[in-house]
């Protein structure tokens, strides 16, 4: 499962939103695009249980060309499976920071409070009778890896900070040791 920012030009703003959902092929390895997040969240969600393949989207088979390729021309960020679901009224972000350091999650809830922590969430699950019954298990704060091949050489140049640059240096030394 993957997130990805749809272009690789830095923006002004301090959070780059994800702009594209893909899932990969269990059979074929083929990355396909997954038309809303919304369907993102529910394959995500149930991966270990139900892996996915290509025959799970419409006219689509093994056979077909990959609808995207796993390349430096979008920032990647690959999700743990199995989060949930995001409850019906609120809508799970992630953003990836300006300096492209990691990726940060937040929810909105149906009232328009974005919440940026597990404690929070519990706050506003107390103060709103209407949500009491949503579980807080049913948030998943976990960020995707970002992968640093991905990650525009710009931003590389210019240097991370020591600790995000540790972080990229273990997440390429782990990828050397499954070869």
């Amino acid at each position: 499962m993957a997130a990805a920012r749809p272009t690789r030009t830095p923006m002004k703003s301090t959070r780059l939103p994800v702009g594209l959902y893909a899932a990969q092929c269990e059979e074929c390895f083929k990355w396909r695009l997954i038309s809303t997040q919304e369907e993102y969240e529910d394959i995500r969600s149930k991966l270990i249980e139900e892996p996915f393949t290509c025959h799970r989207k419409t006219d689509t088979s093994c056979k077909d060309p990959p609808d995207i390729e796993y390349d430096a021309t979008r920032t990647w960020g690959i999700d743990k499976p199995n989060i949930p679901k995001t409850p019906e009224g609120f809508t799970r972000h992630l953003v990836v920071r300006k300096n492209f350091s990691k990726f940060d999650a937040y929810y909105v809830t149906p009232t328009g409070k974005t919440v940026r922590s597990p404690t929070e969430m519990q706050a506003f699950l107390g103060a709103n009778p209407r949500h009491k019954d949503v579980p807080l298990t049913d948030f998943s704060f976990t960020i995707p890896r970002l992968m640093e091949e991905t990650v525009p050489e710009s931003i590389l140049k210019e240097g991370l900070d020591s600790s995000s640059a540790k972080r990229f240096k273990k997440t390429k030394d782990e990828f050397a040791h499954t070869d």
